[in-house]
């Protein structure tokens, strides 16, 4: 469920006790549906591309958001990571692996959040 916070850091950058809001508006939508640019998020993510500057920011956020259950989220980014979560696990579940593979190789988040991610009816 490190998913919540893989989200999160698309959107947030580390500033001061929360993250900046300033990628809140980031259309998610569009981003998921284009194979393309989410190809090109993930590969930001895995230092296998270039990363637009909210990808930088997402990338150098995520193992904080991890670590400490997204506690620097907007609500707004909260919801923008269950979103992309949820979608990468039934639709790009080969994206998710590679993401997992690199942000959680220990499956420590995998079990830290397990239970979160059942509540939200998300399949792990």
């Amino acid at each position: 469920m490190k998913v919540v916070l893989l989200l999160v850091v698309v959107v947030g950058v580390a500033f001061g006790e929360e993250y900046t809001s300033k990628f809140d508006n980031v259309d998610l939508d569009q981003i998921l549906s284009s194979d393309r640019l989410l190809r090109n998020y993930i590969n930001c993510l895995l230092e296998k591309g270039k990363c637009t500057p909210d990808g930088t920011e997402l990338k150098k956020n995520l193992p904080d958001a991890l670590e400490n259950e997204c506690s620097k989220c907007t609500p707004k980014q909260r919801d923008g990571a269950k979103k992309v979560i949820r979608y990468l696990i039934e639709n790009k579940r080969d994206y998710w692996d590679e993401v997992a593979a690199k942000y959680d190789p220990e499956g420590t988040y995998y079990k830290k959040y397990q239970e979160q991610a059942k509540k939200e009816n998300i399949k792990l």
